[in-house]
Parts: structure tokens; sequence; C-alpha cells
């Protein structure tokens, strides 16, 4: 009968998602059949779906048709055209915030009223559109490909969104006139921006896992390139509380393997199997005109960690690496390493005796290798 709806949320690196809206009472009830309509009758659900859809993208909050045909199971029908309508843009479905429908009529006809309430007006929706064409003339240059549109799309929604912790803004249009949004409204400018770029695009609608492990709702993209899906969650990729220039690219088009180390979702969604280090490895090996701009988001993805005979398995190698890394004057690594945290963390001793002073580091799982991705600061 009625589509629940979802407000998105997120706390501190994720996502929730509360149920907020009340719909609209439905009625149903059977009687004397009124005047038909002055627009043409419908037949199918295809036909109501198409009328509904057209309506709902125009943002109109009152819908109303003659449906000529049985009746019986006219209920089912109706919310199967309301699904058909809700799906046939992520953009409409998330900005819808509730509907309700009711019909009267007879055994071979009924009229039907169907009422919806919107999250973003139709005006609304033309600011967004207008100042995602002003953004992508911006940051997109001539002779970028999808990959490289992607990746400033990417950077951009980080940059210049922050987490709304008030849990108030859901849209993009919120997103673009204040700076900041909830996870669905990431979601949607980035779903927006990617869209108009020519890059195709849907919206997953999951949960993520929090730190403690208290799993809440959450939303972010799926993103077509050449033929192979990936995830994009820009919500996850901005640090919080809010670090600025800060762009993380811990969720930058990941597979499904890599995402439901903390992400997961029910719903069917095209599936992304193949590492986006795979795919820019291909391309480089490939060669051509954009061999330098693969290697570059090599280097950026930080894609080396995947190199095989770069993993450091022991104290000596890592003085090593790090000594490499100190002559050319960094004051960080960024390695994987084949081993158990206690084992690191012995290892991670061998700085000390490189005259290095104030050492922290950081460690997280690399993918599902068994492996640990290490993160070493000093000053």
């Amino acid at each position: 009968m009625n589509k629940k709806r979802f407000t998105l949320i997120k706390a501190v690196l994720g996502g929730m998602i509360i149920a907020s809206v009340i719909p609209p009472m439905i009625y149903w009830g059977w009687g004397r059949a009124y005047a038909a309509s002055t627009s043409a009758a419908l037949h199918s659900v295809g036909e109501v779906a198409q009328k509904l859809t057209g309506a709902m993208n125009n943002r109109r909050e009152t819908i109303t048709f003659t449906y000529e045909g049985k009746t019986t199971g006219l209920k089912s029908k109706l919310q199967s055209a309301l699904d058909q309508a809700m799906e046939s843009d992520p953009y409409l479905y998330y900005i819808v915030d509730s509907y309700g429908y009711s019909y009267r009529g007879s055994v071979n006809s009924a009229n039907v009223t169907v009422q919806v309430k919107y999250r973003e007006t139709l005006a609304q929706t033309a600011v967004v559109n207008q100042k995602v064409k002003a953004v992508l003339k911006k940051i997109i240059t001539p002779g970028m490909n999808n990959h490289e549109k992607v990746r400033v799309i990417h950077e951009w929604v980080v940059r210049n969104l922050k987490y709304d912790k008030s849990y108030r803004k859901y849209t993009a249009y919120e997103a673009i006139q204040s700076g900041s949004a909830v996870c669905q409204g990431y979601s949607l400018l980035t779903y927006k921006l990617l869209k108009e770029a020519g890059i195709t695009n849907t919206i997953v609608e999951g949960t993520a896992r929090q730190k403690g492990g208290v799993r809440e709702s959450h939303a972010w993209n799926l993103v077509l390139l050449d033929g192979r899906w990936y995830h994009l969650d820009t919500t996850w990729d901005d640090p919080t509380p809010d670090q600025g220039g800060v762009v993380s690219t811990s969720y930058y088009l990941r597979t499904d393997a890599q995402m439901r180390v903390d992400h997961n979702w029910t719903k069917f969604y095209p599936a992304a199997s193949i590492g986006y280090h795979q795919t820019l490895a291909e391309l480089v090996k490939l060669g051509g005109q954009k061999v330098a701009v693969y290697q570059k988001l090599q280097k950026e993805l930080d894609y080396s960690l995947y190199a095989e005979d770069q993993i450091i398995h022991s104290g000596a190698e890592l003085s090593q690496f790090a000594n490499k890394e100190i002559s050319s004057g960094k004051k960080s690594l960024l390695f994987r390493y084949k081993g158990s945290v206690r084992m690191l963390e012995n290892d991670l001793q061998e700085l000390y005796k490189l005259g290095l002073n104030q050492l922290s580091y950081s460690s997280s799982a690399f993918d599902n290798t068994g492996d640990l991705k290490v993160y070493v600061t000093w000053k």
C-alpha cells in the first residue's frame, strides 16, 4: 500500500536510516463509479506507471486518473505501478517523502487518487541541475575520460560537503545550498553529477558497521566504468569531524567483497567483482595516450600495496624501506605488512634505531588477504 520511506543519517564514520515519515491515510472503498476523467482512461499497470512517472517527475502532489478494466486486484496493480514509477529513477525514489492512494468505482472501472509528498520541489531540483552543470563545467576538462571524471567528481563532493550532524538535510538541494547533508544527500548529489557527466550509476541502500560493531542503515553509489561496476561511498570518504581538504579513498571504486567488510545490502544490485587496481593495471599494460593518467591514479590510490614484492615481512625490511623514504624527505610510511599486530609492534621498534622520534601508527586489515595496511608517522 504505502512505500516505507527512510531518512539517512550518519554517525561518526557512517550512516543510519531512521523511519521518520507517517504516510497519509489510505482509504479503500467501493461505491458508485464517478464521472469519467477528462483525460483518457488507463487500462494496464504499464500505462498507470507511465502516468505516475510523468506526474511525479513534475512533482505533482495529487494525481488522479480513471482506470478501466477489471478492478479485482486493483490494489496490487496500483502498488506495482507505483513501484515501477519510483524505480524508474533513483533520484526520484529518494526525494519522495511519502505517498498514499485510494480508489472508488465499480467492477469494471474506478477513479484513482494518488497523494505524494516530496522532499525536494521541482524548483529546487532545477537549482540542483543548474549547479551540477556549473560544477562539471569547472572540474571537467576536454579530453577527460570516465575514469578521470569519476575521480574529480568524488573529490569535489568530499571537499565541498560536510556531514550534517543535525540529521535534517537529506536532499541534493540541501547539500548544495548549505554545503552539508546526511548520506542520502551525498549519494543523491553524487548520482546527479555522475549522470550529468555521462556516467551510469545508481544508489545502493544497505547498512554499514560503525565502530563498536553497531550496524546502521546507509546509502552510497554504484558506478559503471568500461562495463565493470564499482562501489563509491562519498560519505565514508569524507572524514568526520570535517577536515577541510582531506579526501579519503578507502571507499573509492571498491568491489562487493571489499565493501562487505563493513557494508551490507540485501536488495539486488549489479555485481562488482573485479578490483579497480586490477582494471588500472590492465589499462597501463594496454598502453595508449592515457597511460600516464592511469599510473597517476595507481599512485594516488596507493595501489602499490597490491604488489606482492613490496610486502614487509620483518623489522629489517621495514628499516630498509624507512631509510629509503627518509632520504626522500618523507615523514610517514604506508606499507603492507604480513604478520600479526603483535609482530608489527615488535618490528616497529626498529624505527627508533633510525633516530625517529614521536612515532605513531595505525593499522587495518588489507582487503581479505590477512595482511595489514600500516601507516606510520614521526616528527
